[in-house]
């Protein structure tokens, strides 16, 4: 099962400049962790390099951002969202969804690893998703942090992979957290068990 998150823009071309931003000028430091971090990507199919003959018109900068030593990318999606039609696919109320644990005497929690990035773009919107640096322009294969519509995507795609789990009442999904509830032991790992043979038959990866 392949679920792909979409992206649509409500402003027609030529697009404001506020949408094509250029790249921002680098330290030689910044410069060598922001190469590290884009091949990490690319090993890893998040990203792929936009070839030169390929047509251009959105891009987001990127910087370094870092903290205690560490670097990371940084990437302001604001003007994409500024732009993107809202999804109205509905989030669970936490409160309502927490008393589904009220009569539960064993619960696991885990979420799903590296979140969003297990969301494939679609093909159509990943133009939307470019990035831009001292080193060339990429764009997203799978969902980046900080999209609009993404956490309502990602709520979709798990429900659309849980439905008998989540109408039976002991699986819980908020976004990327999930929770198995059961009142035995015995049902508690059989419940376990189906949840994460699930998960593995769609290739979802669960950090627990």
């Amino acid at each position: 099962m392949v679920h792909e998150g979409d992206i649509n823009l409500n402003i027609e071309r030529p697009y404001p400049q506020l949408l094509r931003r250029p790249a921002y000028p680098p330290s030689s430091k910044s410069r060598e962790a922001l190469e590290i971090h884009i091949t990490k990507l690319l090993g890893l199919g998040v990203i792929r390099k936009v070839v030169h003959n390929e047509e251009i018109e959105i891009t987001t900068p990127v910087i370094a951002a870092w903290h205690n030593g560490k670097s990371g990318m940084a990437l302001d999606f604001r003007p994409i969202k500024t732009y993107t039609f809202p999804d109205r696919y509905p989030i669970p109320k936490i409160q309502i969804a927490l008393t589904q644990l009220y009569q539960a005497v064993y619960i696991s929690t885990m979420d799903s690893l590296k979140g969003f990035h297990q969301n494939v773009v679609s093909p159509r919107a990943r133009k939307y998703l470019r990035i831009i640096l001292h080193c060339g322009v990429y764009e997203y294969l799978r969902m980046p942090f900080g999209i609009k519509n993404a956490p309502s995507d990602f709520q979709r795609m798990m429900n659309e992979i849980f439905p008998e789990e989540l109408s039976e009442g002991w699986l819980i999904i908020y976004i990327d957290d999930i929770i198995v509830c059961s009142k035995t032991w015995e049902e508690h790992m059989c419940r376990l068990s189906r949840m994460l043979t699930k998960s593995q038959s769609v290739n979802m990866k669960i950090f627990e």
